[in-house]
C-alpha cells in the first residue's frame, strides 16, 4: 500500500518532530487504504473518513467505530489485536507526535464518547431500532441537511452496517426497505437520507 504526502510535508516514515512552523505534517490515502500502523503518532482528520476494525479468529469483521473530520485516529488508541484503519473515501490526515497530544484533549475526550455511544448502540433490540439509530448517529456524524432530509454522506453498503450491528446484510437491507416503505428513509445514488422529525 502506498501513501501520498502532501506537498512540502514529511513522509510518515520520517521523524515525528513535524510541527514545522505550527504546521503537522500532512498524508493523503486513498478510499480503501489502509493507514499504516504506527505507535508513535496519531492522525487528524483533515478531510474524508475512515473506520476502525478487527476480525475474529473465524475472519468475521467487527468495525469498532466511524471518524470524520476533526477526529483523532490511531493505534496508540487500541489494545485490540488485530487492529486496522481503512479509509472510507480520500483521506486527509495531519501526523501528530506525542509531545503535542496534550493540545487535542478535547478531541481525545470526543473518541472515547463516540466509541461509547457507537457500543450503546449496538446492543439495542430490537434489530430495527438498533439500525435506525445507526443512521441517525452517522447523520449526525456524516450527514448535510437537503431539501429532502439528512444526507449520509458516506459510502456504506449493508454489509458495512451488518457488520457493525453484528446482523446479516439481508436484515439490513430488509429493514431499509421497510424504512422506504413508511418514509423515513430515501435512497438516492447510493446514499441514505433520513427523514427526520422537524
Amino acid at each position: 500500500m502506498m501513501y501520498s504526502t502532501i506537498p512540502n510535508a514529511k513522509s510518515p516514515g520520517l521523524s515525528n518532530n513535524s510541527a514545522l512552523g505550527g504546521q503537522l505534517s500532512q498524508c493523503l490515502f486513498t478510499r480503501r487504504e489502509v493507514i499504516p500502523p504506527r505507535y508513535d503518532v496519531l492522525w487528524r482528520i483533515e478531510h474524508g473518513a475512515v473506520r476502525t476494525l478487527t476480525w475474529s479468529e473465524d475472519g468475521t469483521f467487527i468495525t469498532l467505530g466511524y471518524w470524520g473530520l476533526g477526529d483523532l485516529i490511531g493505534y496508540p488508541l487500541s489494545k485490540i489485536k488485530p487492529y486496522q484503519i481503512e479509509c472510507l473515501s480520500v483521506v486527509e490526515v495531519s501526523i501528530v507526535p506525542p509531545h503535542l497530544w496534550h493540545q487535542d484533549i478535547n478531541a481525545l475526550l470526543s473518541h472515547i464518547q463516540q466509541a461509547e455511544d457507537l457500543l450503546s448502540i449496538v446492543h439495542r433490540k430490537p434489530i430495527s431500532l438498533r439500525l435506525w439509530q445507526f443512521l441517525v448517529w452517522l447523520s449526525e456524524k456524516f450527514g448535510r441537511d437537503i431539501d429532502k432530509g439528512k444526507l449520509i454522506d458516506l459510502n456504506i453498503t449493508h454489509q458495512d452496517i451488518a457488520e457493525v450491528l453484528n446482523t446479516t446484510r439481508v436484515t439490513v437491507t430488509r429493514l431499509l426497505q421497510q424504512f422506504e416503505e413508511e418514509g423515513t428513509v430515501l435512497r438516492h445514488k447510493r446514499r441514505i437520507i433520513l427523514q427526520l422529525p422537524k
